[in-house]
Parts: structure tokens; sequence; C-alpha cells
């Protein structure tokens, strides 16, 4: 009964919005805003595993330690005065 109720009532809301407008409406607003927040969550957790990871490179053993560099100089590695 409430339903049918509440449908009586929105009829003539929607009678007022204008047929020659298009928008996306509270439900656009809605989904946009749930997207966004998702994103931002996402995000956060991205950063919070990203700091969790301690990356060190190993040297290339394809350097030969008798060609001229440094034994712990590897390639791109500017050397130090």
């Amino acid at each position: 009964m409430y339903a049918t109720q509440a449908l009586t009532h929105l009829v003539p809301l929607a009678k007022e919005v204008d047929d020659n407008k298009v928008t996306p409406g509270v439900l656009g607003f809605i989904v946009f805003a749930a997207l966004a927040a998702g994103v931002w969550l996402l995000m956060k957790s991205m950063n919070r595993h990203m700091g969790k990871v301690d990356f060190e490179e190993a040297p290339d053993p394809a350097a030969a330690p008798g060609d001229g560099a440094p034994a712990g100089a590897g390639a791109g590695s500017a050397r130090r005065k």
C-alpha cells in the first residue's frame, strides 16, 4: 500500500521535468561518487602496499670485475670522487 501511495505522489513530480533536457540525475551522481570513492580507496591501499616494498637491485652478473669498472659499480652508476 505504501509503494502505491509513494508512486502516486511521485508521478506529478515527474511531469514537471522538461522532456527536452537530459540530465544524469541523482542516480548518476551516486554512481559517480561511488566510483570516485572506490578509486580513492584503491589508491590509498596501493600507496600503503608500495610503502612496504623493499627493493634492492642485485649487481649485474654479466659485468666482470676486471673490465675497468669498480666491482660494485653497475651500469649507469656514477663514480664518486
